[in-house]
């Protein structure tokens, strides 16, 4: 993998729900994106998310400037997408702080807090209550 990529990167860790990603973004490069060893495209499989989680580098218009190294870990698919996304904002804004302006008002310097809402005894599920019988 060390040869695949340069040597400097800039690093941004991100997450949501319970996935964690750390992206690594390497200058120089042709677009390569790697997830977990594996290709972009072969580790998101669905249609779009490959898109959604280069949204930061489609807005600054420099989707094939970096190689884009990630290594995920928990929670599912759209979880580890936004984790990703959430990533490669920071890291690009580590990289270069004026592009803060460009990105934090689309959103995608915020963490997406919003978690799984544990279930309340009594309850089927966190909300949920019970059906109602008379009798």
């Amino acid at each position: 993998m060390s040869e695949l990529f340069a040597s400097r990167y800039y690093e941004g860790i991100g997450r949501r729900k319970s996935a964690s990603a750390r992206v690594r973004l390497y200058p120089g490069g042709s677009g390569n994106v790697i997830i977990n060893d594996k290709d972009a495209l072969d580790y998101l499989p669905r249609q779009g998310d490959v898109q959604t989680l280069m949204e930061p580098l489609l807005e600054i218009g420099q989707e094939t400037q970096y190689d884009i190294s990630v290594k995920v870990k928990g929670g599912g698919i759209s979880g580890q997408r936004d984790a990703i996304r959430l990533g490669i904002a920071r890291a690009l804004v580590k990289m270069d702080p004026e592009l803060r302006g460009t990105l934090k008002p689309e959103g995608m310097l915020t963490r997406d807090a919003r978690v799984k809402e544990r279930k309340k005894p009594g309850l089927k599920r966190a909300r949920k209550a019970p059906t109602y019988t008379k009798r």
